[in-house]
């Protein structure tokens, strides 16, 4: 038998899987492994925790990563730490006031990535999706806030140089997504609809296997 893998997931409501009826991209990469696991008999073994929170911004999940990592991690297994949080951090409120201001979200993402390299040498980073802004300002659950896609890139920036400087790698969902018309893979203007969350799936699989991180 080889290497056990460890996958762990940290992300917002993405990840956690809002909206899919089958539960999400994390979801669906959960029951691929599985599948394996089972097919090959448990020759290979992975198991993936999904530590994703509805509303999360980097501040919040930098007050539980460590926490919540420590007691999942083995240094007998490969470990790979999976970010997806962001776009919570750039929403802004009717008075002009950001969740995380530029200078601060650099830093947490900075200090995120720099945690996890105490826990695993394959840390990724998925960026957040560009939103359908007809539908984001403001958003319908929350008259007081809104999401633009101009900030997101400015924070994904931010996201990529923290990456760098600390070995992260990253899987560019904005910008690949914001070249199509990937409104129609968009539930509420934010969230993916099922179709959304198939293809971040597809994206995070391919780069898994194309980096050689997990065969599957």
């Amino acid at each position: 038998m080889g290497t056990d893998i460890k996958i762990l997931v940290f992300g917002d409501s993405d990840a956690y899987g809002a909206w899919d009826y089958d539960g999400g991209w994390v979801e669906h990469l959960r029951k691929e492994l599985t599948k394996k696991v089972i097919d090959t008999g448990q020759k290979f073994y992975c198991t993936l925790y999904n530590l994703s929170i509805s509303g999360n911004t980097t501040e919040n999940l930098l007050k539980r990563f460590e926490s919540e990592a420590k007691h999942r991690v083995d240094k007998n297994e490969k470990i790979i730490i999976i970010f997806a949080v962001g776009a919570n951090d750039t929403i802004k409120d009717r008075k002009g006031n950001i969740w995380t201001k530029p200078a601060k979200f650099a830093k947490n993402a900075e200090k995120l990535t720099a945690i996890a390299r105490k826990y695993s040498d394959n840390i990724i980073y998925v960026l957040p999706a560009p939103v359908d802004e007809a539908r984001t300002n403001p958003v319908f659950w929350d008259a007081d806030v809104n999401y633009k896609n101009a900030r997101l890139k400015e924070y994904n920036e931010m996201i990529k140089a923290a990456c760098a400087k600390n070995g992260a790698q990253v899987i560019d969902i904005f910008g690949k997504w914001i070249k199509t018309d990937y409104k129609t893979l968009l539930d509420d203007g934010v969230h993916p609809n099922s179709r959304g969350h198939k293809l971040i799936f597809d994206e995070v699989k391919k780069f898994l296997v194309e980096k050689k991180i997990v065969e599957l």
